[in-house]
């Protein structure tokens, strides 16, 4: 509930804000161009490194559904007040952590506190502006959730090359303290309201879910898959997570969502059609600067700023694209949204060892493009047979299974890198017999295979070749996914607006 103080003090409430929103929406990419230094920090293998990824997506999906009833039940400052200081403090601690399951750990940490954050914001701003200013309360919002994408890449490149990897996360204390100050002093004391009753143990029930699944996709290439009994464990713990879920949601009265969300045909495509966007959103950023770094030698801040044109190019789409919800039928946004990112997918499919930067900037350009007309129409699309009552509650589960594909989408798509590499390898070197008196004259001298500097030099080049064909296939994965949703917009029903009603204020996350 906003109060007359804090409409006085709307502007430092929203610059307070829009601190701890921009500190979230950066720390979603700032480390992903820092990933093959801090592999090599905390002498972590190429597919347990993206753990630092998967963990804090994961972590932030899975309380998300809880910020609203915390807020509710503790208070809505109260509960701000402790996220940014715990996100803060987490990013200290992975800016400090000397091995891999200390950074995993941290990032959980990181996830748990921020994941209130993005749905915080923006109540916050919605309730210290009157109707009229809504939309450009959001459209200020968006823009502060946008400049992660934007900024992330580069800030991080820049920040590895220049200090350290620890400085991804160092760089979020000046702003953390600025954010909590800001909360702390103009944001008026709480008002507690009520919470209404919550489901832990459908809660309970998809964690362990979600974390068993997860620990599945992320120990299963290290152990072998099914011939591991740990990954048995996973597979049993997340079969009776989902089940005993499933079962207590439709016997109990209070379950941790209401069935009428599956009701909703709207609302069920687009969550499904929301898992493979976060697949094919994060997938690509995660998989991008490593490639960069490790196959083509770029320095950490020229990969950082190749990855810019991506979030450039949303930025410009989310911009557009608000005007054209309403004028154009969503499902056709939609549909331009997924035929530019098979575009851009298309051109990384012929991405090879001997390019220059500008397939990168182009592609990437492109991709952004394409993914920016996806996130603010399917919100729209998701919400706009909802009965108001389910919105809320939709919301947190709208965004739960969308980040379940994004971390999904980067343990599949990093676990295909690495085997398929091995596949290569083996493929490619079973084919130059040394012997050969051909394959020996053809060879450069570097490569000289009696020598055993010259033998080393071909096993790296033979896998340096053997990774970049991974990487096109999984390209080639990514771009049959996205023509395999499209059919998808087929079961979604055009919205229908009543004269005079307020548009949809969609996240942007």
């Amino acid at each position: 509930m906003t109060t007359e103080q804090d409409a006085k003090n709307r502007w430092p409430i929203t610059i307070s804000i829009m601190l701890a929103t921009v500190m979230n929406s950066i720390d979603t990419t700032i480390a992903n161009v820092a990933l093959p230094h801090i592999q090599g920090s905390v002498s972590a293998s190429a597919d347990q490194i993206t753990w630092v990824l998967t963990s804090y997506i994961v972590s932030a999906a899975i309380m998300t559904p809880l910020s609203g009833w915390l807020a509710d039940r503790v208070g809505r400052k109260r509960i701000f007040l402790v996220s940014i200081g715990g996100f803060t403090a987490a990013s200290m601690l992975c800016g400090l952590a000397g091995s891999l399951p200390e950074i995993v750990i941290f990032r959980v940490l990181q996830g748990v506190f921020g994941a209130a954050l993005i749905p915080l914001s923006q109540a916050v701003l919605l309730d210290i502006n009157p109707p009229e200013k809504h939309g450009q309360a959001m459209a200020i919002w968006g823009s502060g959730a946008i400049l992660g994408p934007i900024l992330g890449p580069a800030l991080g490149g820049y920040l590895t090359e220049h200090l350290s990897w620890r400085w991804c996360f160092f760089v979020n204390l000046p702003i953390g303290v600025l954010a909590f100050l800001g909360v702390l002093v103009f944001i008026s004391a709480d008002r507690l309201t009520g919470a209404k009753k919550f489901d832990f143990l459908g809660f309970g029930m998809i964690t362990v879910f979600i974390a068993a699944f997860q620990m599945l996709l992320d120990r299963g290439p290290s152990q072998d898959w099914f011939h591991s009994p740990e990954i048995w464990t996973y597979v049993i713990l997340a079969m009776a997570g989902l089940w005993v879920f499933v079962i207590h949601t439709a016997t109990t009265r209070h379950p941790f969502f209401d069935p009428g969300l599956i009701r909703d045909r709207n609302f069920v495509t687009a969550s499904v059609f929301g898992f493979f966007v976060g697949i094919l959103l994060f997938s690509s950023m995660a998989l991008l600067p490593p490639m960069m770094q490790v196959l083509l030698g770029y320095p950490v801040l020229t990969s950082g700023l190749l990855s810019m044109p991506r979030g450039v190019g949303s930025f410009i789409a989310m911009f557009g694209v608000g005007q054209l919800i309403g004028r154009v039928d969503t499902r056709l946004i939609l549909f331009a949204g997924l035929s530019i990112s098979s575009v851009a997918l298309w051109q990384m499919m012929h991405f090879d060892l001997s390019m220059t930067e500008m397939p990168f900037i182009v592609s990437g350009s492109i991709q952004g493009l394409g993914v920016g007309l996806l996130f603010v129409p399917l919100s729209a699309l998701a919400f706009a047979t909802l009965p108001a009552h389910l919105r809320s509650e939709g919301s947190g589960v709208f965004n739960l299974i969308r980040n379940l594909g994004s971390s999904v989408g980067i343990s599949i798509m990093n676990a295909l890198v690495v085997a398929n590499t091995q596949t290569m390898h083996a493929s490619l070197a079973s084919k130059l017999i040394p012997t050969d008196p051909v394959v020996r004259d053809a060879l450069p001298r570097m490569f000289d295979p009696s020598t055993v500097g010259g033998l080393t030099a071909l096993n790296g080049e033979i896998t340096r070749q053997a990774s970049m064909i991974a990487y096109i296939d999984d390209f080639r994965l990514m771009l049959i996914i996205t023509i395999a949703c499209m059919p998808m917009l087929l079961f979604m029903r055009k919205p229908r607006r009543a004269a005079g009603a307020e548009p949809l204020h969609a996240a942007v996350e």
